[in-house]
This record gives C-alpha cells, sequence and structure tokens, in this order.
C-alpha cells in the first residue's frame, strides 16, 4: 500500500531533531509522500530544503493568515519567486480565519486574492485553510479563480450543505485524524458526500492529533502535549474505509489517483 499525506507540516520545530525517525516509520507503515506546507516567510527556506533532502517531500509556499502580519513588505515578489524556482510546488496554506482574535479579515482576503492569482499564474494548486469564514471562503474563490488544476480544503469543516458548490468549484476535500473525536461526528458524516474522486486524506502533523487514545504513534519526547506523528494518516485511511464500505487498500488507491492528479505528482 502507498500513501500520500496531502497536508502536513514536517519542517515544524516541534519535531526537534527526531524527523528522521518520524519519517522512518512513516515510510515503513507505506507512506511515501507528504505535501509539506510553508505558513510563514521565515520556514520557506526549510520547507525548500526538506524537498531536496528527503525523498517523497513535497513542497506548498504561502502564508498562513495567523502569520501573515509578520509578512515583509516585498512578500509577493518573494513568493512569486520561490515558487518559480521550484516548478513542481504547490501554493498554501493560506486562507481566511476568523476565529483569530482581533483578526482582520479584509486583509487576509487580500493576502489570499493575490495567492490565488499566483495560481492561475504558474497553474499551481493551492491548499486552503478556513475557519468560521466558509461563505466568505466561497465568495473569494468565486471573485478571484484558483488555477483549474483544482484546490484543496485541508481539514475540511465546511457545512455540508456547501460540499456540492465546493466540488463544482474545482475543490478536493482531506480528512485529517482530529475527525474522529465524537466532538466532530457531523464533519465525518458529512464526509460521506464527498465525491470518490474528490477525496484525500492528511495528518496536518504536528497539529490535529486525534483522540488520546486512538495513536498509532506520538511525537518522540513530547508526550502530554497532544503532538500529531504523520503516521496517524492511516487512521484517517481507515475511518474513510469504513464509512464507504471499502477494503483500506482499495481506498488507497483511488486516494493516490485523486492526490497524482491533484498535485501534479507522477507515481
Amino acid at each position: 500500500m502507498n500513501l500520500s499525506d496531502a497536508h502536513c507540516h514536517l519542517q515544524d520545530v516541534r519535531f526537534g531533531g527526531d524527523l528522521d525517525e518520524v519519517l522512518k516509520k512513516c515510510r515503513h507503515a507505506g507512506i511515501r509522500r507528504w505535501m509539506v506546507n510553508a505558513t510563514r516567510e521565515a520556514d520557506w527556506a526549510r520547507v525548500a530544503a526538506l524537498g531536496v533532502s528527503e525523498p517523497g517531500v513535497r513542497c506548498s509556499f504561502g502564508l498562513h493568515p495567523w502569520w501573515q502580519e509578520e509578512r515583509c513588505p516585498h512578500w509577493q515578489e518573494s513568493l512569486r519567486d520561490i515558487l518559480i524556482r521550484h516548478p513542481e510546488a504547490a501554493i498554501g496554506e493560506v486562507g481566511l480565519d476568523r476565529w483569530i482574535p482581533g483578526h482582520d479579515l479584509e486583509d487576509q482576503r487580500a493576502v489570499l486574492a493575490f495567492h490565488l492569482q499566483l495560481s492561475r499564474e504558474l497553474d499551481r494548486p493551492v491548499s486552503l485553510h478556513c475557519l468560521r469564514a466558509w461563505p466568505e471562503l466561497a465568495a473569494c474563490l468565486k471573485q478571484h479563480r484558483p488555477s483549474r488544476r483544482g484546490f484543496l480544503l485541508h481539514s475540511c469543516a465546511a457545512p455540508s450543505a456547501m460540499l456540492p458548490a465546493f466540488a463544482e468549484a474545482g475543490a478536493y476535500f482531506s480528512f485529517s485524524p482530529a475527525f474522529l473525536h465524537p466532538r466532530k461526528a457531523k464533519v465525518r458524516e458529512a464526509f460521506r458526500q464527498v465525491p470518490l474522486d474528490r477525496l484525500l486524506i492528511e495528518s496536518d502533523a504536528p497539529d490535529m492529533a486525534p483522540p488520546a487514545g486512538l495513536e498509532l504513534e506520538a511525537v518522540p519526547g513530547k508526550e502530554g502535549l497532544a503532538l500529531n506523528h504523520p503516521v496517524n494518516l492511516m487512521l484517517s485511511l481507515r475511518a474513510l474505509a469504513e464509512d464507504r464500505g471499502v477494503e483500506a487498500a482499495v481506498l488507497a488507491e483511488r486516494l493516490e489517483e485523486n492526490a497524482e492528479r491533484l498535485f501534479g505528482w507522477k507515481s
């Protein structure tokens, strides 16, 4: 079985010096590719370095709404430049977030609009973050359409009624281990509506940890902090296979086809 993690943050300093062992366990489980998303200018170089040093790591560059206030005056030129230098890279993580205290939604919209413009200009897929701003995100995507290749709604918790419209607009939807929490039952149920050809799985490691007791692995040396190990991606696969009444290996093949279609990966 071969699997791809559609969204994670292996560059995160919370992995410390344990990343080699983390990836070894992932590869042993059959996870062979990771879309590693930058969140701010300060980690673009680290993400790029992982793409060179770690087989299977794919890069995505962007500004997360939690960190976009840190951007420099010339961030747009810098983002375009690093994407041009990495022609296989995606764009992200970027999006809208009304959960942040004191959020500036207008500034978030402007930053997102530029990322979507680059998506069209460079024909790259986009990985989108959204918290408590689903109508606003839908409006932004309508006004500033992304590349025809599509976009990923990562750890998608959109209202189920909005899923068909997002799918029609080109969305793919990824399921994270955190959706196995009982309080996320409605999200898990909504994923039954996602078209099979738009379905992906992600870990979002080291965030979005599964419920305590379900973890397949813990991030080394981080006991008690509820950090997510990327091998927990297997929990996402098993849950979706169970919900759809198919063998995990069969579903894994379809998920790989979807990841390759969206991200332009080759088998």
